[in-house]
């Protein structure tokens, strides 16, 4: 290769960054019977229509759904990175469907919403959380027994199985949130419970509790308060109380609510983990096989488009390979993660690096659970990759 390509290369300009190549996989729609989403890799998402542009938008608040309902964490769509992902959420679509949604207003009108319904490819958003460093919520998942009692003035009662209608935000709530709530059968024996509960007497709800497992309990009461409502929670996990917190509010639902955003809050703070990724920071790697400026081009706008790069600077290029300073996310093992699920990059053995450039540049610090703990052992991470 000419040094005037070498040349050329070293001052490609933002622009040419931006020609990522990365194929688009088209969504498939799948009609069938009432459609409904029924695990974490499925989001139901709210739309006005049909079209295409409201589609492609409403697969982007899709996947930041189901990014949520996999890591617990309701701010799982803003860590870094996710943005990007989400611009091409189309690409992570296995099949959809729409439904519509009847509702009757208090005037007894009938109102009717369009409901699209998407099921994600769940390797690939396993691959997503991983590759970014965001943690992820193990599954199968406990199913916590609610132990709520409601005072609307009359005296607090037990909301056992038979009434679950009364229970159907809470409920309703943890299943957005990625697991399930249950209800105690609600017999007299349980109903005697409820002065436990007023007084917030975890130990003895626990007992009560013992024919149901997991052996956690969502402890609450909901109570009239002035204008409006208040619920004290309690999140018991085997014995051990994890979470404390009161919500006040003038919609007794929306109160309600907040008992199974508590419990995931608390579930995942203490079950959910990080793959095992590198620290973000500086890195050079090594890029060979390339014969020729346009292949310099194509290797740039494909680094462009993968979500764990934030930058990238040339280093120094030589006949048929290139030096990249890469800003990544998650280092090293985040840009293996992702170029594994790619047939553009071959990892190779890492080499010394040229003219001792450092490997990061500069080390940065690591990117881990408080308690170090991790749900699969570390990847290799090449610094050194063969473009195809």
């Amino acid at each position: 290769m000419s040094g005037a390509i070498r040349t050329a290369f070293l001052s490609i300009t933002a622009a040419m960054l931006l020609a990522c190549l990365a194929p688009v996989a088209q969504a498939q729609r799948v009609e069938g019977d009432r459609a409904r989403a029924e695990d974490i890799y499925t989001a139901e998402v709210a739309v006005r229509g049909q079209a295409e542009g409201e589609r492609k938008a409403a697969f982007a608040r899709g996947l930041a759904q189901v990014l949520g309902k996999l890591s617990g964490d309701r701010q799982a769509a803003s860590a870094p990175g996710v943005g990007r992902e989400l611009r091409r959420a189309e690409d992570y679509v296995v099949h959809y469907d729409y439904r519509q949604d009847e509702t009757v207003t208090s005037s007894g009108a009938p109102t009717y919403r369009t409901m699209l319904v998407v099921q994600y490819q769940d390797t690939a958003v396993d691959a997503l959380a991983a590759t970014l460093g965001i943690p992820v919520w193990p599954q199968p998942r406990p199913k916590p027994v609610l132990w709520l009692a409601i005072d609307d003035g009359s005296g607090p009662r037990l909301v056992g199985l038979s009434k679950s209608a009364v229970a159907r935000t809470v409920l309703d709530r943890a299943i957005q949130r990625g697991y399930r709530l249950g209800l105690p059968t609600g017999n007299a024996a349980e109903q005697a419970v409820v002065g436990a509960i007023w007084r917030g007497d975890t130990a003895a709800v626990a007992r009560a509790s013992q024919r149901y497992n997991p052996p956690m309990q969502l402890v609450g009461k909901l109570y009239r308060d002035g204008g409006g409502w208040t619920a004290d929670w309690i999140f018991v996990d085997r014995g051990r109380v994890l979470a404390r917190w009161s919500e006040s509010g003038a919609d007794a639902r929306q109160v309600m609510a907040t008992g199974a955003d508590g419990a995931a809050d608390a579930l995942t703070k203490r079950y959910a983990k990080r793959s095992a990724v590198g620290p973000a920071g500086s890195y050079a790697v090594t890029f060979e096989g390339l014969d020729s400026a346009d292949d310099y081009i194509r290797l740039s706008g494909y680094l462009q488009g993968l979500a764990v790069v934030r930058g990238i600077k040339p280093l120094k290029a030589t006949a048929d390979s290139v030096v990249l300073k890469l800003e990544l996310l998650t280092g090293l093992a985040g840009l293996k993660r992702m170029a594994d699920g790619d047939d553009v990059l071959v990892p190779v053995e890492s080499l010394a690096m040229p003219d001792g450039l450092p490997e990061p540049l500069p080390e940065p610090g690591p990117v881990l659970p408080e308690d170090d703990t991790l749900d699969e052992p570390p990847v290799s991470a090449p610094s050194v990759y063969r473009v195809r």
